[in-house]
């Protein structure tokens, strides 16, 4: 039996699709892109096509996005004049590559949005105050996880990887650093 064969891999195909629509992907992309994450062996357009019942057009939109996030890269076969592709498996570099393209395609044009919305704000009297001042908090806001993004994106993958396991933990290193008061996390009160 081939390891797509497996009820298992077809489950998780299609589970990782379903999720993808949740996640603002199309499906048929994130279909291929499990196969390709499962496959042990790089897999031309037409593999694919055939095993997840796509069609062409479909096949090669999903690999130009999932080449578009870098986390499907083309391999070329010897002996084989067609494209194969295949998938990143490690999950930090996967998790890296994909919140790096939806943050270029989603928060940055927000902040640039946001910035130019503040700055025509800026001294209007004819809008009422509360406007100008969550616009501007939510500018701040989103510009600060930015800042901290790039910051922690520039860690080794180890120090990261450590980061995440201490949870909340890392709450004892910073001065008064216990819970918040809402919810049990901790409280953004400069937003």
């Amino acid at each position: 039996m081939v390891f797509y064969e497996h009820p298992e891999v077809q489950e998780f195909i299609l589970h990782w699709g379903e999720m993808g629509t949740h996640w603002g992907a199309n499906r048929s992309v994130a279909q291929v892109h499990a196969l390709l994450y499962l496959s042990d062996r790089p897999l031309n357009a037409e593999d694919i096509c055939e095993i997840l019942g796509l069609a062409r057009s479909n096949v090669s939109t999903a690999l130009k996005e999932l080449q578009g996030y870098g986390i499907v890269a083309r391999a070329h076969m010897t002996g084989d004049r067609r494209d194969h592709f295949i998938a990143e498996t490690d999950l930090w570099e996967l998790f890296m590559a994909i919140t790096a393209e939806r943050k270029k395609r989603e928060i940055d044009p927000t902040i640039v949005k946001l910035a130019d919305l503040q700055a025509r704000l800026e001294g209007r009297g004819d809008i009422p105050g509360h406007v100008h001042e969550r616009i501007g908090r939510m500018h701040e806001f989103i510009s600060a996880l930015t800042n901290w993004y790039t910051q922690v994106r520039g860690l080794k993958k180890s120090t990261l990887i450590t980061l995440m396991k201490l949870g909340a933990k890392v709450a004892r290193f910073i001065p008064g650093g216990g819970k918040g008061e809402e919810g049990g996390g901790p409280r953004i009160s400069s937003f």
